[in-house]
């Protein structure tokens, strides 16, 4: 069976999502070592302890997800179901990797560039090809959609592909031009959409003050879930590792509403 070091596919990892580049809330990469060899992987949004039972049920070595441990703020103790998480992990020596912000943003395997293939959207691009984004470090990206749709439309695109009912808010017949979007919890980034000119701004979960903001600027806003919207990008990792190293990975949706 064919298999890699944990540290060569480390290496590899980091290298193509540049994690370098991010200062981000929790540490990216390898959060807690493992087996030297891996010959099977799992892949899932967050290293919950249902996904870590399922990893070990499908005898894999390793676990990638966008969602890891160690958060910024966090109590640090380790007790109740954090010591349940990390004693599982150590039992049976599982390689944890996890990637956020590096996850989010890459070109080809983010969360953002899958999300626009679910949902139909053309991201903008200067004459270098590169994405036009704004908020923080570039994390919400611009776009169109690729027909015409409403705002009622799109949200009922939301639905049908992503298995989720969105919340709308605004008038929902408004016709959609210019989109922006960042998946996951970028509710708190939609100043920075409305002023690059943004008529509809789409991430995972919503605030109070997401309400006023788009009706005041008569923007539209949808939260069309945090798992829901930050499945794609650790698939279509899992499916570049197993280009790569020829090694099994499967990924595992653990279902989150939220």
């Amino acid at each position: 069976m064919t298999q890699v070091n944990n540290i060569e596919l480390l290496h590899w990892l980091d290298h193509t999502l540049e994690a370098h580049k991010f200062k981000d809330y929790c540490p990216n990469g390898l959060q807690v070592e493992g087996k030297t060899d891996i010959r099977r992987i799992v892949t899932g949004v967050t290293a919950s302890l249902a996904l870590l039972q399922a990893a070990v049920k499908h005898n894999a070595d390793a676990v990638i997800v966008h969602h890891g441990w160690f958060w910024k703020n966090e109590n640090p103790c380790i007790r109740g179901p954090k010591k349940a998480r990390i004693a599982l992990t150590l039992q049976h020596e599982l390689n944890l990797y996890g990637y956020h912000l590096p996850l989010d943003a890459h070109p080809t395997l983010g969360n953002n560039v899958q999300l626009a293939q679910q949902l139909d959207l053309e991201p903008e691009r200067d004459a270098q090809g590169q994405v036009i984004g704004c908020g923080p470090d570039g994390l919400v990206w611009l776009g169109r959609p690729k027909a015409a749709m409403t705002r009622q439309a799109m949200s009922q695109l939301i639905s049908s592909r992503l298995g989720r009912e969105p919340l709308l808010v605004g008038n929902a017949d408004a016709p959609v031009q210019r989109v922006a979007w960042c998946t996951g919890g970028a509710q708190g980034f939609m100043e920075a959409a409305i002023a690059a000119g943004a008529d509809l701004y789409i991430t995972g979960e919503a605030s109070e003050q997401n309400y006023h903001l788009a009706l005041e600027n008569n923007v539209g806003f949808i939260a069309a879930g945090h798992h829901a919207t930050e499945r794609y990008g650790v698939l279509a990792l899992g499916q570049a590792i197993a280009k790569q190293f020829g090694v099994e990975v499967e990924f595992i949706d653990v279902d989150n509403p939220i």
